[in-house]
């Protein structure tokens, strides 16, 4: 008995240790918006919100699956850069808890996993698997030699509400391309925020990023810039798709959080985490409320 309680709290902790390796809880960034392609697609195929459990289940392991690998690899990758960043210095993948063999392992389960896991949604989706990888695992090397690495970085979040759609419908609707790239420009335009954290360490060690291209001032334009971008392609997503006034207001509530992102950064770059992970964690589920109630309402 003792035996296995001792192997349930390793087991435990080495879960704790891999949840910080990936950053786990950051999971509801890419979760709100494929939830609501994948509710939206469902009231357009089927003529109801809900799309069933098994295919919840399978593009929950999805998204988790192909999140890990794109986390993994990223910590695999950066490692040297992680080592020298007194921010990035404590991860996992560097202070020794997690060797590189160990998660080169974890990349490869998770991208196989991903890949079996989407042959069991549909055909679309295996055949996109591998194409999606390649794109998630090209955001690592980007801040090598481009800072375009903010716009990859969207581009990897704004395939999860293609990947919702086409596990629903096994197509790829206009609204749900309008959608995606809302995405793309609210995670580049809170990504160039946040980067702001490590300009003088990129600066250093000629890593690439819009805030060591442009100035702070210029970066924080273009991340305004970015996100007025990201509402108008949602509001886009709204006139296409079969969506009603809530939604609409739920646009309108989500445009006033990226506002009250935006003023929170400019008073202190202290902000910058509260900003970054509370205001954008929140405004995903605020937007995928008022989709929920939006698509129940309606009948």
């Amino acid at each position: 008995m003792a035996s296995f309680t001792l192997n349930l709290e390793s087991f435990k902790q080495k879960m704790k240790v891999f949840s910080e390796l990936v950053m786990f809880n950051h999971t509801i960034f890419s979760a709100s918006f494929i939830l609501i392609a994948m509710i939206v697609s469902s009231v357009q195929v089927n003529n109801t919100a809900f799309f069933g459990f098994k295919t919840l289940i399978l593009c929950a392991i999805s998204l988790i699956t192909a999140r890990n690998f794109a986390m993994g690899f990223n910590r695999l990758c950066d490692r040297d850069i992680d080592s020298d960043n007194e921010r990035t210095k404590n991860r996992p993948s560097v202070d020794g808890r997690v060797s590189p063999p160990t998660l080169t392992a974890f990349c490869v389960i998770n991208a196989a996993a991903f890949v079996l896991t989407s042959y069991f949604i549909n055909d679309l989706a295996f055949y996109l698997s591998v194409p999606f990888l390649v794109i998630l695992g090209v955001y690592s090397f980007m801040k090598r030699f481009s800072y375009l690495a903010h716009v990859v970085l969207g581009v990897s979040l704004g395939l999860t509400p293609i990947a919702g759609d086409i596990a629903v419908s096994g197509t790829l609707h206009l609204w749900c391309i309008f959608l995606s790239i809302g995405v793309l420009f609210w995670v580049a335009g809170f990504d160039i925020l946040y980067s702001l954290q490590d300009i003088n360490y990129d600066k250093e060690h000629n890593l690439y990023s819009i805030p060591v291209r442009f100035g702070v001032e210029n970066s924080l334009h273009i991340s305004r810039i970015f996100h007025i971008f990201a509402v108008f392609f949602w509001a886009l997503f709204l006139r296409f798709s079969p969506t009603h006034n809530l939604a609409i207001i739920g646009l309108i509530v989500s445009a006033g959080m990226l506002v009250y992102e935006h003023y929170l950064v400019s008073r202190d770059f202290k902000n910058i985490p509260r900003a970054f992970f509370t205001t954008n964690g929140y405004l995903g589920f605020v937007f995928l409320a008022f989709i929920i109630f939006d698509s129940i309402l309606r009948y």
